[in-house]
């Protein structure tokens, strides 16, 4: 598996405090059957992440982690953050992708400029993939609020936790009613550590049926994104 949304990168937000902890969460994903995890620290107010940050906290993990797991970069770019330059925000793509870029959905309320700012980051050639809307309060209520934007020609990212029940009732319905509705590419874990908000990837796949759907979201859709090819059709 592949796991395109974690806070493994030492010391830069709320995720792993230091090397050590960065190291236990590595360690816990590649037990859990990952092959490579990308570090996509928040980019918003509160975690002003640049991206010389990002890249040498990444290269200090590449260098512990050694062999354990293939360590990629990336970033989770808050909606106020995409009016930045282009070149800057493709320092953060995804998987070193710079094709594809991580976006935040915040937790409550539905901006009104969703639409148009994800638009806007398609115009410049960047494909968002939208992290955990199923954890978002309006999206719970109105899962249709999802569809315009895959349409639109985002990738929308569901957390593990959030399949398997771990984020609670809410968001697990959310997961699979947007599962059903073929609005979901990718599985991640999010994680922020070991234990708590831990990876929990291989019981997300279960939760989904193992099989073809699971080997899509947590393995053929990310390794497309990191080889930079074309995305595999959905299977049924």
């Amino acid at each position: 598996m592949i796991d395109l949304h974690s806070h493994v990168l030492p010391g830069l937000d709320d995720g792993a405090a230091d090397l050590d902890e960065a190291l236990a969460i590595c360690r816990a994903a590649a037990a859990d059957g990952i092959e490579a995890i990308a570090g996509t620290p928040h980019v918003r107010t509160d975690h002003g992440t640049t991206a010389d940050e990002m890249e040498a906290a990444l290269a200090s993990l590449r260098a512990a982690a050694g062999d354990l797991i293939r360590v990629l970069p990336g970033g989770e770019i808050a909606l106020e953050e995409l009016g930045r330059p282009t070149d800057d925000l493709v320092r953060f793509g995804l998987a070193g992708n710079p094709r594809y870029l991580l976006v935040e959905t915040p937790y409550f309320g539905w901006p009104l400029d969703f639409v148009p700012k994800l638009a806007g980051l398609i115009g410049r050639g960047l494909t968002p993939v939208l992290a955990h809307p199923e954890r978002n309060s309006d999206v719970q209520i109105r899962p249709e609020l999802i569809a315009p934007l895959v349409e639109l020609g985002a990738l929308v990212q569901v957390t593990a936790a959030s399949v398997d029940g771990r984020s609670g009732r809410r968001a697990r319905r959310c997961a699979f009613t947007l599962l059903e509705h073929r609005c979901v590419h990718l599985l991640a874990s999010d994680a922020h550590a070991p234990t708590i908000r831990a990876v929990g990837m291989s019981a997300a796949a279960r939760a989904v049926g193992g099989g073809g759907l699971a080997r899509w979201l947590t393995n053929d859709v990310p390794r497309a994104i990191v080889d930079d090819a074309a995305l595999p059709p959905r299977p049924r």
